[in-house]
């Protein structure tokens, strides 16, 4: 859906005046009215400055290359964009951050979800004031108006056949992330259990770390040490890569345990550049940041015309590519680009 400003039949100075009301509106931070008054009888023209905000599940460098998203969006539509990031990625400090939007009075608010089920309560409480989206980690059974990001189980899907390739007579893998409850975790490990089980291929063991990284690198340390035979080490989440590299090199296990992970944190693609790691399946983050700016500003300022643009199946899958040491280069290089 392409964005369309509306201002087709405005003058040229009625444009002027509503242009420079809505940067000087950004210029304070994106709240409230701003208004310009003219001498004598001229009318009041006052432009309501539209409240954005992007709330993230946690602090990691895959939410930056989202944050580039936001900013290239911002850019573009001379809107400001708030971002949100719990720093302990707890539910409970989500929830108090989303409901302290709501209660700001912005206009629409965009959250990658901790706690899917646990959360539905507050999610449609926050409904209730503010136009609601989702990215990364979904809430289906809220009454948020769009997901945009990653189809999750079509994702653990695709991890799942490199698996198979890189295991093709069976073996045993090990499964780690922050928490198996959030949506996209969820999703990710029943995607890569469907496609492994049948070709023979046994879940050692899965741990959960809550976020934690210390925690995270030490979960692959003990199963690896427990787990002589293990073969492939799977993380769900961006950072788990980093600390399952870590781990398999500290141990001595490089090309012996082959880690199998998701998103492109710099030390997974490093680890893919020396051998270590067999490859990562990478969303989009640039596109839940770029599109989610967007659906949250057209919801934000069209209201019916934008929610009757919203896909029936409410979502918009951004789709994952395979990365692997044939393609890393490039991936590479077109990441930088896109952080430009």
């Amino acid at each position: 859906m392409k964005h369309q400003m509306g201002f087709g039949k405005l003058t040229c100075a009625a444009f002027a005046m509503l242009s420079m009301a809505s940067i000087a509106g950004c210029d304070q931070g994106g709240g409230g009215e701003v208004s310009s008054k003219g001498d004598g009888n001229a009318k009041e023209a006052t432009a309501k400055v539209v409240k954005l905000a992007f709330v993230t599940n946690g602090s990691s460098d895959f939410w930056k290359i989202a944050f580039a998203g936001v900013h290239k969006y911002e850019r573009e539509a001379k809107i400001q964009v708030d971002i949100k990031v719990p720093q302990n990625s707890t539910p409970a400090e989500q929830n108090q951050i989303l409901e302290s939007l709501a209660s700001q009075g912005y206009d629409a608010v965009g959250v990658s979800v901790l706690a899917p089920d646990d959360q539905v309560t507050v999610l449609n409480k926050v409904a209730e004031k503010v136009k609601l989206i989702t990215f990364d980690s979904d809430a289906p059974k809220s009454k948020r108006l769009l997901y945009i990001g990653t189809n999750n189980y079509e994702a653990g899907k695709v991890l799942g056949n490199e698996i198979v390739k890189l295991l093709p007579n069976g073996g045993k893998m090990a499964v780690f992330v922050g928490m198996f409850a959030v949506d996209n975790a969820a999703q990710r490990f029943k995607g890569i259990q469907d496609v492994v089980t049948p070709h023979n291929i046994q879940l050692a063991d899965k741990r959960e770390d809550n976020t934690d990284l210390a925690k995270a690198r030490s979960n692959v340390e003990d199963i690896i040490n427990a787990h002589p035979d293990l073969d492939v080490a799977t993380g769900l989440w961006s950072y788990n890569g980093p600390a399952i590299v870590a781990a398999v090199e500290a141990l001595g296990k490089k090309g012996k345990v082959l880690p199998a992970v998701f998103d492109e944190e710099d030390a997974t693609l490093a680890g893919i550049e020396n051998g270590t790691v067999a490859c990562t399946v990478v969303q989009k983050p640039f596109q839940f940041g770029y599109l989610g700016s967007k659906w949250l500003h057209d919801l934000a300022t069209k209201g019916d015309a934008a929610v009757a643009a919203i896909p029936p199946s409410r979502t918009i899958d951004t789709g994952v590519d395979v990365i692997n040491k044939d393609n890393v280069a490039q991936f590479k290089a077109t990441l930088a680009e896109m952080k430009k």
